[in-house]
């Protein structure tokens, strides 16, 4: 990512402490929390009338996915100045979203996992005659982001990414990483790998990656906790990326618009005629693929983490919102309805692109919006 969009991010993100609210009424119950946008002015204007607020007011609350919070936060900056609803989403991590949504603490969760068969049992008790469904919103490619001095281009494939996080390549003069870059001057430097330390639904798709495309050199099961032995962990994409971005010959793993500077992505060899970097291009190439493995309202989708297509970049990842399908508090539900629907709409989604995620397919955010109308 250039220097100039990385500021402009950070700076944005600082102004979204100010539509933070300390309490929330929220679908499913109440717990305190932090949120934030990260949208330009230009955007919020552009998009604030075409916002259906709907009866929408209050504030609500969320948790979840920290690989959408810099969406999140340019979606709330829109709706929040065209509604006046404050909307406090956490980033604390898939699994802490999920928690707490099934516990009915917040009105609405993002995971970059769909939901397990357990969970949704769980999401029945706080979903009055209903349940938790996954709502497909948000797409990226999940970056590999490395600090190697000297080196400004790095290509890796899915065996040397597994042996790297698996401890069983420790050097970057590695005769493995050689043959993928043999014009690079590779350091003779320890590799550090990050992973995360949190349970997180891009630990759960990164790891779905190495399990799909080389099964021989990653034999854990996969999901939301870092299962491999060694490495050092950081909570949250946020803390990986930084942990990556201060130690000399790290490497770790976290959604593209994570990528600042001092940090530099990774190209995968995935097979195709040349290495494909991390894009949102790249990225929707691959989600282009996904298909709906979602039964009744949940549209959670079949990634190929495998693709050899050309320009489609592998190891990408969605983020579902999820939110009950019946049985959502009557204060809360038209808030959570009218934000789901803008970030859903074309306005919406085109924001994405201009902050390093992908938009959902046509085909499948169609979907999803006849979902949302659906709520109740």
């Amino acid at each position: 990512m250039k220097l100039q969009r990385k500021n402009r991010l950070r700076a944005l993100s600082l102004g979204a402490v100010a539509v933070s609210g300390a309490l929330a009424l929220t679908a499913c119950g109440s717990d305190d929390n932090g949120g934030g946008s990260g949208s330009s002015t230009s955007s919020a204007s552009a998009n604030a009338s075409s916002i259906k607020c709907d009866n929408a007011k209050g504030q609500l609350l969320a948790d979840g996915s920290s690989a959408q919070k810099n969406a999140i936060d340019a979606w709330v900056k829109n709706f929040s100045q065209a509604c006046g609803v404050q909307i406090n989403y956490k980033g604390s991590g898939s699994g802490a979203g999920v928690t707490a949504f099934t516990q009915g603490q917040i009105a609405f969760a993002g995971s970059d996992s769909a939901l397990k068969p357990e969970e949704v049992t769980a999401s029945k008790k706080v979903c009055s005659g209903g349940q938790g469904i996954d709502l497909p919103m948000v797409g990226g490619p999940i970056a590999l982001g490395y600090n190697v001095p000297g080196v400004d281009n790095l290509v890796l494939d899915a065996p040397t990414i597994a042996k790297i996080f698996d401890s069983k390549i420790t050097n970057w003069n590695d005769a493995a990483i050689k043959k993928l870059n043999p014009t690079a001057k590779l350091p003779n430097l320890k590799i550090q790998a990050f992973h995360r330390s949190d349970e997180s639904g891009t630990t759960d798709n990164f790891t779905k990656y190495l399990i799909a495309a080389t099964p021989s050199n990653w034999k854990y099961s996969g999901g939301k906790a870092w299962q491999a032995k060694g490495g050092q962990s950081a909570p949250q994409s946020a803390g990986v990326a930084q942990q990556v971005k201060q130690t000399s010959g790290a490497i770790g793993y976290f959604e593209l618009s994570y990528v600042a500077d001092g940090v530099k992505a990774v190209s995968i060899d995935t097979g195709a005629s040349k290495p494909v970097a991390p894009s949102t291009e790249s990225a929707t190439a691959d989600i282009a693929a996904a298909k709906v493995v979602g039964t009744g309202k949940d549209l959670s989708l079949q990634l190929d983490y495998n693709t050899k297509a050309e320009g489609a970049y592998p190891m990408t990842l969605v983020t579902y919102e999820i939110v009950c399908d019946k049985g959502n508090k009557a204060d809360t539900l038209p808030a959570t309805k009218a934000f789901l629907r803008y970030i859903a709409s074309e306005d919406g989604q085109k924001i994405l692109s201009t902050i390093d995620y992908a938009p959902v397919p046509d085909e499948i955010i169609a979907k999803v919006r006849t979902t949302i109308e659906g709520l109740s």
